[in-house]
């Protein structure tokens, strides 16, 4: 379980995304869905919006600017261990005494 961050206290990777309501501009519209670090993220209303007085637009804020779950194992998928098609390498080393024909006795 995660520790709550306290009220007030700066999150390194907070994230925010544009909520649009129904009667959106059409750049809005465009931004809707994307995640930015908060100190990115555009202000609103957009500079670009026709009607900035009647804007709607907010922010939904996230700890982590990451959408989900980014590796195989945490989506559920299996563990894979090494490559698929066995030894991948080659020769066994790029030193001299790492050849399998040395005369070692």
């Amino acid at each position: 379980m995660r520790a709550k961050v306290p009220q007030g206290a700066k999150q390194q990777w907070h994230a925010v995304t544009i909520v649009t309501s129904g009667h959106a501009c059409e750049a809005a519209n465009l931004l809707k869905g994307h995640r930015y670090l908060s100190q990115q993220a555009p202000k609103l209303p957009l500079e670009c919006c026709p009607a900035p007085e009647y804007c709607r637009c907010t922010y939904r804020h996230f700890a982590d600017r990451r959408g989900g779950p980014r590796r195989g194992a945490d989506r559920g998928e299996p563990i894979r261990s090494g490559p698929e098609n066995g030894e991948r390498r080659a020769t066994r080393g790029r030193r001299t005494d790492d050849s399998d024909d040395s005369d070692e006795t």
